[in-house]
This record gives C-alpha cells, sequence and structure tokens, in this order.
C-alpha cells in the first residue's frame, strides 16, 4: 500500500472513530490523568521535601516545558523536511 493511501486510511479511520465518540473528554481521561501523573512523579522525585503547591507548580512547568519542546522539535523537522535551516 502506498504511503499515501495509508495516510488517508488512518484519518479515515480516526474521524470515524472521533465521529461515534459522544463524550470526548471521558474517552480522554486515562490518558490525560496518566499524563499528569507523570509529570507530577517527576516533580516529586526533583523535588524531595517539597509542599503540595510546590509540586504542583513545578508538575505544571513540567508539563508546559514537555509541550514547548515537542513544539520545537516539529519546527525542526519542518524545516529539515523543506531543507532549510
Amino acid at each position: 500500500m502506498e504511503p499515501e493511501d495509508r495516510t488517508l486510511r488512518a484519518r479515515l479511520a480516526a474521524h470515524q472513530s472521533w465521529g461515534n465518540t459522544a463524550d470526548r473528554a471521558a474517552r480522554t481521561a486515562g490518558a490525560r490523568r496518566a499524563a499528569e501523573s507523570k509529570f507530577e512523579q517527576e516533580a516529586r522525585k526533583k523535588h524531595p521535601g517539597a509542599t503540595e503547591a510546590q509540586i504542583a507548580a513545578a508538575a505544571e512547568s513540567l508539563r508546559k516545558a514537555h509541550f514547548v519542546r515537542m513544539a520545537l522539535l516539529s519546527v525542526q523537522a519542518r524545516r529539515k523536511k523543506r531543507g532549510t535551516s
């Protein structure tokens, strides 16, 4: 199968699946909880003895750093694909 065909089939399946989902938030709740737990655990590991408020603030900063890092990598990948630096 051609890559373009595979991409279109995957997009079709994803749209069909989301179209069949009445409560999107409920469908993704487990993944959101797991991600937040990951950042909280990382914050606790980096800051032993910190208060709950400090852990929450550190976890939020780690979450934001993660998404900024992903955005940076995305920009770099697109530039590389275009052949520009």
